[in-house]
């Protein structure tokens, strides 16, 4: 029974979470409420491991939830849950892909797909930004301290890597990869500390 509510949740993920990987935090959200299978805190380390590592962070994130949730054989029927709509529709338009293309309405919906996908990824990015850079738990009302809601170490590593990527020609030119490794050991360190 794990087996088929794993594929169902992820192959609703998959046809609904239109713009890629990021579209799909505000699912996996709801998957998280519904069966308790991960925490939202489990969801962040899932969002750093599947950003980290090769390959499309939806994917990436299925296998993992499949994984953890039901081992080797969860993990694979997820991730096939999450890519089965993709690659149906895919077909069928590669089928009608002329007909499809000079169609007004089908023009018209992608026209409005846009900032929906937009939208949901700029959420996704929102909901990450605030759960990493900030300590809302911290928040009491009016009268709190601005200082005890922002996640210092996260938000100097934030800026950090934020300036190393984007004003300093000799950092600038660095592969990602050197960032996201310096990060990983940030990350351990600051946990250490």
């Amino acid at each position: 029974m794990i087996y088929l509510q794993l594929f169902w949740e992820f192959f609703k993920t998959g046809l609904f979470a239109i713009g890629g990987g990021l579209a799909t935090l505000p699912f996996l959200y709801d998957v998280s409420d519904k069966t308790g299978w991960f925490t939202h805190g489990d969801l962040l380390n899932m969002i750093a491991v599947a950003e980290s590592t090769p390959g499309p962070i939806g994917v990436n994130m299925a296998t993992y939830v499949g994984f953890a949730t039901a081992g080797i054989p969860g993990g694979i029927i997820a991730t096939c849950g999450l890519v089965l709509p993709s690659l149906i529709i895919t077909l069928i338009i590669a089928g009608f892909l002329k007909a499809f293309r000079e169609n007004k309405y089908v023009d018209s919906a992608f026209y409005g797909l846009r900032p929906a996908s937009t939208a949901m990824i700029a959420a996704s990015g929102l909901t990450v930004a605030a759960a990493t850079l900030l300590n809302l738990s911290a928040w009491t009302g009016e009268f709190a301290s601005v200082a005890g809601v922002l996640n210092w170490k996260g938000l100097i590593l934030a800026v950090v890597v934020y300036l190393g990527t984007n004003k300093f020609k000799m950092t600038k030119e660095l592969h990602p990869i050197w960032f996201i490794a310096l990060s990983a050991v940030a990350g351990i360190v600051f946990a250490m500390g």
